[in-house]
């Protein structure tokens, strides 16, 4: 089993920034596609970036890119978000999830990861 917990989330102003971070317990996540999703409240839960075991691959939704960062340190079982340019539409809860080996076409579904954070709030200002 892997735990997995957000933090970082908050209120910012649009065009500003924020880092989340996702502490993983219970097993090394370096085996372990790690990935970003978000739901905004009505809608369905999104692909938002991944990066796989090696860090070597990173993928992202394309209204993120440019503006996001993935970013992992598997030594001390973390993964971040760097989120820069900060736009209205980004506002959501954003979730952390670890998954196990899936072929790279794959790493925006849902349901190829195991395991999941609780989520952390992230809410942008006009």
């Amino acid at each position: 089993q892997v735990q997995l917990v957000e933090s970082g989330g908050g209120l910012v102003q649009a065009g500003g920034s924020l880092r989340l971070s996702c502490a993983a317990s219970g097993r090394t996540i370096n085996t372990y596609t790690m990935g970003w999703f978000r739901q905004a409240p009505g809608k369905e839960r999104e692909f938002v970036a991944a990066m796989t075991w090696s860090g070597r691959n990173t993928y992202y939704t394309d209204s993120v890119k440019g503006r996001f960062t993935i970013s992992r340190d598997n030594g001390v079982n973390t993964v971040s978000l760097q989120m820069n340019s900060l736009k209205t539409e980004d506002a959501a809860v954003y979730y952390c999830a670890a998954g196990g080996p899936m072929l790279n076409a794959r790493v925006q579904y849902t349901a190829q990861y195991d395991y999941w954070g609780q989520g952390t709030q992230v809410t942008v200002s006009s």
